[in-house]
């Protein structure tokens, strides 16, 4: 998925974390760029970047899910963003939107094998159970587990569609992705946020509804 948005206002912006990483070789301290909301022709857009609005990033999307009157579309290889795994549970839970989305489903088993294995973020799993196995229809992609030279097969989308606002870009919905070097586009404009569902229903319809049996 490559999204092309003609703007100088939004791509002074990733130059300015492009900056940032250049002349601080420290992705710790980038990210920390104005998220205020551009207008490009009649749609809004902003620009996030992590790990300097991760949180913030995560927190906004989890909002956009929570406050959907309509649909959500995820796409994404795991979910374990606390705020964003929560409110996505919660909203399974209500059985009151259109929900449904694809994931990785050999990352997400390592995911919740790492939580098992730490103790730390145990808590996560019965909502991720909840969020894709408790009745919205969500697919998993089985991939080959990373090895130096293995194949590269994995469900790498990263879209979130809340009625007609989409989230596309490098992002993740997880912990890790809140600290990493990632930007993401929140496009606030009904006829791409349904172009972005389609194309989220297109992918999730090639793989089997989510087992997350070992």
């Amino acid at each position: 998925m490559i999204v092309t948005v003609e703007s100088p206002e939004l791509a002074a912006r990733f130059g300015v974390d492009f900056d940032q990483l250049w002349t601080k070789r420290d992705v710790g301290h980038s990210g920390k760029v104005d998220t205020a909301p551009l207008q490009v022709g009649d749609t809004t857009v902003r620009a996030w970047f992590c790990p300097g609005r991760g949180e913030q990033l995560a927190h906004r999307i989890a909002k956009a899910i929570g406050t959907a009157e309509r649909r959500v579309r995820i796409a994404s290889p795991v979910i374990s963003s606390a705020p964003i795994l929560a409110t996505l549970a919660q909203v399974v839970t209500d059985g009151k939107l259109d929900l449904a989305g694809v994931v990785d489903r050999t990352q997400v088993r390592q995911v919740i094998e790492q939580w098992r294995q730490n103790g730390n973020a145990a808590w996560k799993e019965p909502l991720l159970r909840t969020t894709l196995m408790s009745g919205a229809p969500f697919s998993g992609k089985h991939t080959t587990p990373y090895a130096p030279g293995s194949v590269h097969d994995y469900m790498h989308a990263k879209i979130t569609v809340a009625d007609d606002v989409a989230f596309v870009g490098s992002f993740n919905l997880s912990h890790s992705g809140e600290r990493n070097a990632e930007n993401v586009l929140e496009i606030a404009d009904p006829a791409i946020a349904g172009q972005l569902a389609a194309f989220i229903d297109e992918i999730r319809a090639r793989y089997p509804a989510i087992d997350l049996q070992p």
